[in-house]
């Protein structure tokens, strides 16, 4: 999950810049997906401790509900779906959702994992 974490970050900090340049680098919010996923590569940099890992990904999940929550009132209350900070807003949606199965699926099978 550590290796997820820190291409899901990387992902973000690349869909923030390319964002900020086609939006003209007119507004810093555009840099809103690379600020979460300087947090999220914080994060996946943390879980490398063996100790902490349980830790850093129950906040990630927990960040990404949160991101989940707020991108989804944003996207749903969007009218110009063609914008670029529309469209970076549904990809981050996206991806975060993928993220948080990802985690989810993870726990399971970690829980399953110490039954045994």
């Amino acid at each position: 999950m550590v290796q997820n974490t820190l291409i899901f970050s990387l992902s973000l900090i690349v869909l923030g810049m390319v964002t900020y340049v086609l939006t003209g680098m007119a507004s810093v919010t555009a840099l809103i997906p690379s600020f979460l996923g300087v947090f999220f590569l914080a994060v996946g940099i943390i879980s490398m401790k063996p100790s902490l890992r349980r830790h850093a990904m129950h906040a990630a999940a927990a960040l990404s509900l949160l991101v989940i929550v707020a991108l989804g009132v944003r996207v749903a209350g969007a009218s110009d779906f063609t914008r670029p900070a529309v469209i970076a807003q549904i990809l981050t949606l996206a991806m975060t959702v993928a993220f948080l199965v990802l985690c989810v699926r993870s726990f399971i099978a970690a829980r399953k994992a110490r039954k045994i």
